[in-house]
């Protein structure tokens, strides 16, 4: 039996989170085509390469708050999983694109009710809620977007963006995984 996972060698593998939704590798293509990378050029570097939250670094630096659209949901046990977008509060400007999947079981009821709502951004939510918490990222990428994420960030079908696969340990347990990509529309 293995024993728990540490921080050091924690990941999260891009390929699970995809076929949440989108099925078999063969599949991927219709989300986009993933490449890893250790550099992302500016301004996505101040976006993506930091152990923070999403929610906060958009807002930050659009100078604005975003909202969440909740395209699709998944539960398999206590896992649950959600396609989304946020948007600038003000403008409803698509700011970025993610894929979610935590473990109900690892939130107290009270904040697993929030987010199961879909009314707030995750990162808003376990801020409010001051759940203990530490975001690693795990992976830099390049993505070519392919007709979903074109249609979901709208931006060109091949347009080049980037993207982060992140962990959230909620008290010091691996909670939540995450797939983050921004626009690459930032003016």
């Amino acid at each position: 039996m293995a024993g728990p996972v540490s921080k050091e060698d924690s990941k999260v593998k891009i390929e699970e989170l995809l076929a949440e939704f989108y099925g078999a590798p063969a599949d991927f293509a219709q989300l986009g085509d993933f490449c890893s990378t250790d550099t992302v050029p500016a301004p996505f570097d101040t976006l993506l390469n930091h152990n923070e939250h999403m929610t906060v670094t958009v807002e930050s630096f659009y100078g604005d708050k975003v909202t969440v659209d909740v395209h699709r949901t998944a539960y398999d046990g206590d896992w649950y999983a959600r396609e989304i977008t946020l948007a600038t509060e003000k403008t409803g400007r698509i700011v970025q694109y993610g894929i979610v999947r935590l473990n109900t079981k690892s939130l107290d009821p009270v904040v697993w009710q929030r987010i199961e709502s879909q009314e707030v951004p995750l990162g808003r939510v376990l801020i409010e809620h001051n759940v203990l918490r530490e975001v690693q990222l795990c992976e830099l990428w390049r993505v070519t977007a392919g007709q979903s994420l074109s249609e979901l960030l709208h931006v060109p079908v091949g347009e080049t963006v980037y993207g982060r696969t992140a962990l959230i340990f909620c008290d010091g347990e691996p909670a939540i995984e995450l797939l983050e990509i921004v626009t690459s529309q930032l003016g």
